[in-house]
């Protein structure tokens, strides 16, 4: 019996501990509301996550990201990432951001409260989005705001698209269409 019990515990174990390795559906993020976003709830939906700033020169890029999050709602989810990593282009406290997104941009995809992508205080979603070795797909350095990562509907990582690349571009929307 003691036998058949460290058996079923090391399954049990196995279900906790891998999930966060293999899909992004392990991770909860404080919104930039306060509240919890739950990746879970992303579950048959392709995710794009992208690292944010309110005074960069592709901050523009908010209009094309609410616009595919609008077209696409129904197989995509858009969250963004307010970091101020980059020349402090995000400098803004979390509700002056929301802000400025609303106002500005109208946006209405969620955003996580201000992380760091980038140092000894990265944000653990943002360990596991950079490291092959967390995410069993590729490495990435971002080297700047508006970094896109793309993942599908198992909440794993198909692709790292670089800052020049636009949200609505077919490089990105060959994957959601």
């Amino acid at each position: 019996m003691k036998y058949l019990l460290t058996i079923a515990s090391l399954i049990m174990l196995s279900a906790f501990t891998f999930p966060a390795n293999n899909s992004i559906h392990g991770f909860k993020v404080k919104s930039i509301e306060g509240k919890t976003i739950n990746f879970a709830d992303f579950k048959g939906k392709k995710i794009l996550i992208v690292n944010t700033a309110s005074k960069c020169g592709y901050t523009p890029q908010y209009e094309a990201l609410q616009k595919v999050y609008e077209q696409y709602k129904n197989k995509l989810v858009i969250v963004g990432f307010p970091a101020n990593n980059f020349g402090g282009q995000e400098p803004g406290s979390d509700s002056e951001v929301q802000e400025f997104c609303k106002v500005r941009y109208g946006v209405t995809f969620p955003l996580a409260s201000k992380v760091s992508v980038k140092g000894d205080d990265t944000a653990p979603i943002y360990k596991w989005l950079t490291s092959k070795a967390q995410n069993g797909v590729l490495d990435a350095e971002i080297k700047w705001n508006f970094g896109k990562f793309l993942l599908d509907e198992n909440g794993s990582l198909i692709q790292y698209f670089p800052s020049a690349v636009k949200p609505d571009s077919e490089e990105i929307l060959k994957y959601v269409k």
